[in-house]
């Protein structure tokens, strides 16, 4: 008789909330309904399973003791499943999943953190970590990045960031009526991060091109490559590193990533056909 792994088997989780973030994006938590999960920590994922649907990984956008966090923005049959739930749903969530952003968050140094369009969800965990750490000595900088003012997420969040010391800056590619901040590329707002290269630790989640552009202008700036981390994205099937669907060169991202240094991920975001 074959018994099934923890990993692989869904355990139900009950919607206690629901708020929606944009008109395609919603933020759902999740409480479980009998024994919780083992703890997750900030970057990794989960597998979310909508009942009579399928599963998708999910990133963890808040941690609250047994409560999970996850961002939903409705894209494929899952998804748009997960984002039309209403609180009192039951969905199946297995996990904790892949390498998260480590240790950095709660250590000196200063700290950047740099997200475009949903990437800020995974990444959200990781600020309120740093910002709850007392003993926690550097600059934290949150610099973010969305198509228009309509797609930015956490909105209400940036501004507890600010008010908790944090230097928060924010940019849209496309501006809309009555918009007065910035409008551009998410890497125009580097220069008005504080933080000494010789210590700081960088974070990036977002489309790939704008994590490459944005490590590279930051290794310009003399930061080590493997103090830039960031969250790498490729198809996830399974997220046990067993389809392959993820793979990235040796890596499989739902095993050995989604977190990587840009020291290791430099050299495979090089290879066209990666």
């Amino acid at each position: 008789m074959t018994v099934a792994r923890p990993d692989t088997v869904p355990v139900p989780y009950r919607v206690v909330a629901r708020v929606e973030e944009t008109s395609d994006t919603a933020e759902l938590a999740l409480e479980p309904v009998a024994a919780p999960l083992p703890p997750f920590a900030p970057g990794q994922f989960a597998m979310v399973y909508a009942f009579g649907v399928g599963d998708i990984p999910l990133s963890v956008s808040g941690l609250d003791g047994s409560r999970l966090t996850h961002t939903v923005r409705a894209v494929g049959a899952v998804s748009r499943a997960l984002h039309g739930l209403s609180p009192g749903a039951t969905v199946g969530v297995r996990g904790p999943f892949g390498v998260g952003w480590g240790r950095f968050a709660t250590e000196g140094g200063d700290l950047l953190v740099v997200a475009g369009g949903l990437g800020l969800a995974p990444l959200r965990p990781l600020v309120r970590a740093a910002l709850a750490t007392p003993r926690r000595r550097g600059r934290l900088n949150v610099l973010v990045g969305a198509r228009t003012p309509g797609d930015l997420l956490c909105t209400r969040d940036l501004d507890v960031w600010r008010a908790a010391g944090a230097r928060v800056e924010v940019t849209v590619d496309r501006p809309e009526e009555g918009w007065r901040g910035d409008v551009g590329v998410v890497t125009e707002l580097l220069d008005r991060a504080e933080f000494d290269a010789r210590n700081a630790t960088a974070f990036l989640c977002g489309p790939e091109v704008m994590m490459r552009a944005t490590a590279r202008d930051l290794v310009h700036r003399t930061l080590a490559p493997e103090r830039i981390q960031v969250s790498l994205e490729r198809t996830m099937h399974c997220g046990t590193g067993h389809c392959g669907h993820c793979q990235l060169g040796p890596l499989l991202l739902c095993r050995d990533g989604p977190v990587a240094s840009w020291k290791r991920a430099e050299p495979l975001l090089s290879v066209r056909e990666l």
